[in-house]
């Protein structure tokens, strides 16, 4: 019996299995890397174990540390959670040698299976020979064949790009998973992601506990998953199920683990067998009222599971809320998240068929407020899951929820999120892989109601600043209103992507908004102003963590200012032509021969940051001349720095 477990990974999933290990009585150890000091995993755990360092090749996928972290803490088990070693059988086999309970599939499962290459080859389907493949061949997808999470992933459609992408998907996969190994197989388009979780023990027992559809996915990586999948036929649906427990029997397998599928029509193309937990296991769980931890515990320790699972019942939708600006080629983002919360769910009642149950929200997160989002790991913030007893109700709640929920701190693709949801092709569960590809600038489109927002952030911080006054303010404001300023009042702030001028005048009559035709100040506070637009009143909420960063919500929209000064650094120019990195990050490589006085083409590729585990290109903006070049393999930047300088052509003939 497992008494003190060990998660051998880091931020939501080690705090979503320390959850259930509370309640079964099980003490708890967390590992944690230089940059995750003090992280909520770590402070939900009933012991840390510090692993020094900050990259993952220093840390968490350094198996003899976690180890040697697990018998130092007294733990007699260890869970892999998910990526990291999760599915490194070397890594199960260390875990098992030094006489503690592995929480996962025997390592020859994983050998298996874990490597896409050995898995395709057990099911019959040999991947394509890069030095074999033509233009008959395109378009190809080069995929990692360890690990998963979309990272070492790339879609080639030009033959001259495919060695370029073999190098940057072996670099990717070597640093997300310490295994650089990659191979290519035919890009399907237009198809849908169907996966079947399956859970087997020791005596013989295989569940298959329905099918997900994970379609919706940027960068190969999900963001939007839901049990059951949509609009699957009752014999496709049980065709993949039935491959899934032949995938398992094959390999002798025990413990939670999913197979994947690609679906085009009635046809279905076998992907791989992720030997783990997934990140979208909680529809599963919400569907089939069941716990996989708790499973995967107790088939750990050898216990049977029952003959059957229990019957499925409703259904379950789960977004991914990450720290990314989806707008700006999803760049991750970094900064202290101040606020993370939604509406409280109801939670399901009876269960005993004594009463219907009703739609409940469930939040999984490795995130409290005032923590820190660095650059080191995957940008995920939190899982927000929603059960109803339909889809029509589970995508509506889903979506209400993160309209109304409070997200201070980095940018984030919330809108994206609520916008996906709410789309006509998603509603009518018609959505594939390419979803974001057709739709993304339209789901991205600056949001309606900035300007009234930025209004409210003015009055809001007139009213801070009048009770900020104290005593004497309030005299002066009420002795026959003379100490009232004549001329309008000026603030001006930077939206997403627009700059707005706010005027105002306090006068007798109340405060009155200039250039707001049918808007009405019906009250305002520091945290709080309500509008009449149009005869209809409307609340905003306001929250300044940060001196010039305000945050504006309301019942169904968030934005996020940046209060500007009256008067512009003129240091902050940078001269045309300069590369800022977008995020913070690591340089990981620099084009091949580039230095300054070098000549660039429009597009080509200069730079490449890591970070957040995936790896960003920074192209020349134009045509020209390389005049400066300050990036170099191994530097840390921050958001901003100056990486590279490129005069472009017509630059270059004016100044001659």
């Amino acid at each position: 019996m497992i008494e003190t477990l060990l998660v051998a990974n880091r931020g939501e999933i080690a705090c979503r299995v320390f959850r259930t290990c509370r309640e079964l009585g099980i003490a708890t150890v967390a590992v944690y890397a230089d940059p995750d000091e003090g992280a909520l995993h770590t402070r939900e755990a009933d012991a840390a174990v510090r692993l020094p360092g900050a990259a993952p090749a220093d840390t968490y996928l350094r198996g003899d540390l976690i180890v040697k972290a697990a018998l130092a803490a007294g733990a007699d088990a260890v869970h892999p959670g998910y990526g990291f070693l999760s599915e490194n059988a070397d890594f199960a086999r260390e875990v098992i040698g030094a006489g503690l309970t592995w929480v996962g599939p025997p390592p020859e499962a994983i050998e298996a299976m874990a490597s896409k290459t050995r898995a395709k080859e057990l099911m019959g389907i040999a991947p394509l020979a890069a030095d074999a493949v033509t233009g008959d061949d395109l378009p190809l997808l080069v995929k990692a064949a360890a690990g998963g999470g979309g990272r070492g992933m790339r879609v080639v459609r030009e033959l001259d790009a495919l060695e370029t992408e073999l190098a940057a998907a072996r670099a990717e996969a070597l640093s997300a998973f310490g295994d650089g190994e990659v191979f290519v197989e035919p890009y399907v388009e237009g198809g849908r992601h169907v996966e079947v979780q399956i859970l087997a023990d020791a005596h013989g027992t295989v569940w298959a506990l329905g099918t997900r559809d994970c379609s919706l996915q940027r960068r190969h990586q999900k963001v939007v998953e839901e049990a059951p999948a949509p609009g699957l036929g009752a014999e496709l649906a049980s065709r993949l199920e039935e491959m899934a427990v032949r995938a398992a029997r094959a390999t002798d397998y025990r413990g939670a683990g999913t197979v994947e599928f690609l679906v085009v029509g009635d046809r279905a193309h076998f992907l791989e067998m992720n030997t783990r937990l997934q990140v979208e296991h909680p529809v599963t769980e919400a569907v089939f009222g069941i716990d996989l931890v708790a499973l995967q515990i107790a088939v750990a320790e050898g216990d049977a599971l029952p003959p059957a699972p229990p019957a499925p019942q409703g259904h379950a939708v789960e977004a991914r809320l990450y720290a990314e600006d989806p707008s700006r080629s999803w760049a991750p983002q970094t900064g202290t998240l101040h606020a993370l919360s939604f509406p409280a769910g109801r939670q399901r009642a009876g269960g005993d068929g004594a009463a219907e149950p009703r739609a409940w929200t469930r939040i999984d997160t490795g995130y409290g407020d005032g923590d820190r989002i660095g650059v080191h790991y995957d940008a995920m913030i939190a899982k927000i899951v929603v059960w109803a007893p339909t889809r029509q109700d589970a995508v509506r709640r889903l979506a209400g929820d993160l309209a109304r929920g409070r997200i201070h701190g980095p940018v984030t693709n919330r809108e994206l999120l609520v916008r996906s949801l709410r789309h006509p092709e998603f509603v009518a569960a018609r959505m594939d892989t390419g979803f974001y590809d057709r739709h993304l600038p339209a789901l991205t489109a600056p949001e309606d109601g900035e300007e009234l927002a930025a209004l409210a952030a003015a009055l809001a911080d007139a009213a801070a600043r009048r009770a900020d006054g104290g005593a004497a303010g309030t005299t002066a404001r009420l002795g026959g209103w003379r100490n009232l300023p004549s001329q309008p009042q000026v603030k001006r702030y930077r939206g997403r992507d627009t700059e707005h001028e706010v005027r105002y005048r306090v006068t007798r009559r109340g405060t009155q908004a200039e250039g707001f035709p049918g808007v009405r100040v019906r009250h305002a506070a520091p945290d709080a102003v309500r509008l009449e637009v149009d005869g209809v009143e409307r609340e905003f909420r306001i929250a300044v963590h940060e001196r010039d960063r305000i945050h504006v919500d309301t019942p169904t929209a968030a934005h996020t200012l940046v209060r500007l000064s009256r008067f512009p650094d003129p240091s902050a120019q940078r001269e045309p032509g300069s590369l800022l990195a977008p995020m913070p990050g690591t340089v990981v490589r620099v084009a091949e021969g580039l230095a300054p006085g070098a000549t660039v083409t429009a597009g080509q590729p200069l730079v490449w940051l890591e970070a957040m585990k995936m790896e960003h290109r920074i192209t020349a903006p134009a045509s020209g001349t390389l005049t400066a070049l300050h990036a170099a393999p191994g530097r840390q930047v921050e958001v901003g720095a100056l990486l590279a300088v490129v005069q472009a052509a017509a630059q270059e003939e004016h100044a001659s």
